[in-house]
């Protein structure tokens, strides 16, 4: 669920403090990118919270994620129903945010 290397590249470039800063940013960004998202009714607000959250999980390693939210910012902007890639992101990105938060520190710092 999450590209680890990705995350180590990331972790090595900023170091512990700064990429920590990085983390909270980001859990927080995500947290009101699903709110949107999930409140989200027409396509174009679809298509605009599909595409910051496939950014924001690009960034962060999140390759599935980042999959669907652009298989349904894709079904958005052709005006296709995009309910099942919504469902599906509003499920699995909070679990993979609770990851990284739980799990980086241990995952990084072991590795170096």
């Amino acid at each position: 669920m999450i590209n680890w290397v990705r995350v180590a590249e990331l972790y090595s470039d900023f170091g512990e403090d700064s990429f920590a800063e990085i983390v909270d940013v980001f859990l927080s960004e995500v947290a009101e990118g699903l709110v949107r998202l999930r409140d989200a009714d027409d396509t174009k607000t679809l298509r605009a919270e599909f595409h910051f959250l496939k950014g924001a999980a690009l960034n962060l390693g999140f390759d599935d994620v980042a999959a669907q939210c652009g298989e349904g910012e894709a079904r958005a902007a052709a005006g296709d129903d995009s309910g099942a890639q919504k469902a599906q992101v509003l499920a699995d990105l909070p679990v993979a945010c609770d990851t990284l938060a739980r799990d980086w520190r241990d995952k990084l710092t072991a590795a170096s």
